[in-house]
């Protein structure tokens, strides 16, 4: 074991000391804030970006809807006729032109946008959504039918969600749980595959220096292979820690000192604040469900699976950095472990979301390369304690015959210059 400690701390500290690493640590949050910022600027530029869009309606039927609003100026040109209008259009640079033909006995109203560019498709579902309500009005009104009748007697209808012990529950529950299962799967992603790749190059590295060549002499590969693992993975953790400090400190500064709120509710205009108010019980049921979450067991098992995906990733990582000579070469090695992730992602976001009890996602929920994601999106959904615990077995039990396996890889390829080794190759050494 002392060795293996040894191992740990060289690597550690290889990493830490390391400029490009000492950089990025410290320069990555600010990059971040700043990207958030940007994102907000951009968005709320975006969304006060303001429209002028003139309109023909030859059936005198919808002249009432299109009511001018922050965003969208709204200009009658029904009376110039549409050639006109057009014409009026393109030389003020309006931004397009709704035509609206009268419907005839056995068609219905022809509507078209013109515009020098394909209108964005909320603009488009926006007039459609005029259109369509002030038809249906007016249909009901023909047949002798008051609209506003209807809406009064319209009702909604919430169903209240119960188990059989009497513990409450709300719609709102399977999407907070989804959200918080979803963002914990696709942070592990991330980090096996940003720290995977600092393994995979470690190992590259030290092979091109030649310096692997020393140290296997008084090292069995396996130590090796598991105390780079280690000492990276210590390094990446170090790292992040300081990543989500610094950021609730930069975010904190951020918005106190320039008074700047990410949210963006301080540029929406009333009616959108009063929009916002209205679903005040909405935000209400999504803190509720938050509180009702399986905090510790969250927490537990994020590090447990956190921990564990990425020394089984990291292992797969390292023997393919054995395995070649440059990181070019490695591309034709990473499907193995880029495709599960992927599958994991996809499963987790479809048969977890429907079904998290499903025979799908239970199974991928086991299965070692994939429990890792899938299992942290199933937690929140109270998931039995004998399929944790098998899935847990599991996953050590394969790191540690990972570890083993990519260290047979490890041993003769860490030697092996100026090939390129095929699958063919890889398992003949297996054999040695």
């Amino acid at each position: 074991m002392s060795v293996l400690s040894l191992i740990i701390k060289r690597e550690y500290k290889a990493r830490v000391r390391n400029k490009s690493f000492l950089i990025m640590t410290f320069l990555s949050p600010l990059i971040l804030v700043g990207m958030v910022f940007l994102i907000t600027y951009l968005t709320q530029l975006n969304s006060n970006t303001k429209r002028v869009i003139a309109f023909v309606d030859e059936s005198s039927v919808f002249e009432s809807v299109f009511s001018t609003t922050d965003q969208t100026t709204y200009i009658n040109l029904s009376d110039q006729g549409l050639e006109t209008a057009k014409e009026v259009a393109k030389d003020e640079e309006y931004y397009g032109l709704v035509h609206i033909l009268p419907s005839t006995e056995n068609t219905a109203f022809d509507i078209k946008f013109y515009g020098e560019e394909t209108p964005s498709p909320g603009l488009v579902e926006s007039i459609e959504a005029k259109i369509e309500n002030k038809l249906t009005d007016r249909l009901l009104l023909e047949k002798g039918i008051d609209p506003e009748m209807i809406e009064n007697v319209s009702r909604d209808i919430n169903i209240g969600i119960e188990n059989y012990s009497g513990e409450k529950s709300s719609k709102m529950s399977n999407w907070v749980k989804a959200g918080f299962g979803g963002a914990a799967g696709y942070l592990l992603m991330m980090f096996i595959i940003i720290y995977g790749n600092m393994v995979m190059r470690s190992v590259i590295e030290e092979k091109t220096n030649r310096i692997i060549e020393v140290i296997i002499s008084s090292v069995k590969p396996f130590q090796l292979m598991l105390g780079k693992i280690l000492g990276t993975t210590m390094a990446g953790i170090t790292q992040f820690s300081i990543w989500v400090v610094l950021g609730l400190i930069l975010l904190t500064v951020a918005q106190v000192v320039f008074g700047i709120d990410p949210s963006v509710t301080e540029n929406m205009s009333n009616a959108e604040i009063q929009e916002i108010l209205k679903d005040e019980t909405l935000i209400v049921q999504i803190i509720e469900e938050a509180k009702k979450l399986p905090l510790l067991q969250l927490v537990f098992g994020f590090l447990v699976y956190f921990i564990g995906g990425y020394f089984l990733y990291s292992s797969i990582y390292a023997a393919i950095g054995a395995a070649v000579d440059n990181e070019t070469d490695t591309q034709q090695f990473m499907l193995p472990i880029i495709m599960p992730l992927m599958l994991a992602i996809y499963v987790g976001f479809f048969a977890v979301i429907d079904n998290p009890h499903g025979t799908v996602a239970t199974i991928f929920s086991i299965i070692p390369l994939t429990s890792p994601i899938v299992m942290l999106m199933r937690i929140p959904f109270d998931v039995p304690g004998w399929q944790i615990a098998l899935s847990v077995a599991l996953l050590i039990a394969s790191f540690v015959f990972t570890v083993w396996f990519g260290s047979k890889i490890y041993r003769v390829g860490i030697l092996m210059y100026g090939k390129k080794p095929t699958y063919k190759e890889l398992f003949k050494w297996l054999r040695y």
